[in-house]
């Protein structure tokens, strides 16, 4: 599933395109995504592209009026071609812009979505309940550790928790606890201020550099020029099923909230 470096890495792509582009033309080629396409996006035509931004997974369109919340689901992609290039397989919709040129968002599984309001779209109910983006100034290790001191829950799945803090999926967890040195497993309320100061400090990194390289491809995930992303390379844990690169020992696997997972016992504990 693309995670919040994949989403990021999809808006610096297409943003460049779009910003002060008009709508020519609206094609939905199958509404039946996660939820059904909103029936304004058809209606389109003649708006304005103001800006592209994200807040958390989503991707946020901003119109001359109204906004577009975007979510890649689990295998989306968009791509910015020529106006006129065959539309592949998964191709859901088409947009047409004044300069010739057209984004496509492709979705084999369909559970991305595209949503369209008229009103504040970090009010949407979607959106305002979320908590604070990892790369900002609210992803603190004092933030972190109030919501953690009384959690019995693995550590892992507190990071993967979206009310507590954004973006941060199954893959950037596994790294950035591997980079901090601590078990996914751990009780969140028995890791220590510095070491929950330790995994503040590695999810920035992890996900900074994770942008660098233009996301991780396991599967779906590709770049808005179709190429797919390097991240993979850089990873430790994730999908090791060999020895731990930095100690030799061998990497271990176990499920945390019905999610795969993998640490090194000896680097983490």
């Amino acid at each position: 599933m693309p995670e919040l470096p994949e989403v990021e890495t999809t808006r610096r792509g297409i943003e460049p395109h779009l910003r002060g582009r008009r709508i020519e033309r609206v094609i939905l080629r199958d509404t039946r995504l996660r939820w059904p396409i909103s029936p304004e996006v058809s209606e389109l035509g003649g708006r304005r592209i103001l800006g592209v931004a994200r807040r958390a997974k989503y991707l946020l369109w901003q119109l001359d009026r109204g906004h577009l919340i975007w979510h890649l689901g689990m295998s989306g992609s968009m791509r910015v071609l020529p106006i006129g290039a065959p539309a592949e397989n998964h191709e859901h919709v088409e947009m047409r812009l004044d300069n010739g040129q057209a984004l496509k968002f492709r979705d084999p599984r369909r559970f991305g979505a595209l949503l369209y309001t008229g009103d504040d779209p970090l009010q949407h109910r979607l959106i305002r309940t979320l908590g604070p983006e990892p790369l900002g100034d609210e992803f603190t290790a004092e933030y972190l550790h109030a919501h953690c001191r009384h959690r019995s829950a693995a550590i892992k799945n507190v990071l993967m928790n979206s009310h507590i803090v954004v973006g941060v999926g199954n893959i950037y967890a596994s790294e950035a606890l591997f980079q901090a040195g601590i078990r996914p497993g751990r009780a969140a309320r028995r890791i220590s201020r510095p070491g929950i100061a330790r995994i503040v400090d590695s999810v920035r990194d992890t996900l900074a550099r994770a942008i660098e390289h233009g996301g991780t491809t396991l599967q779906d995930f590709t770049q808005a020029d179709g190429k797919p992303g390097y991240f993979r390379h850089e990873l430790q844990v994730y999908g090791n099923r060999e020895a731990c690169r930095v100690c030799g020992h061998t990497i271990k696997q176990v499920v945390l909230g019905q999610r795969a997972t993998w640490y090194c016992p000896e680097c983490q504990s």
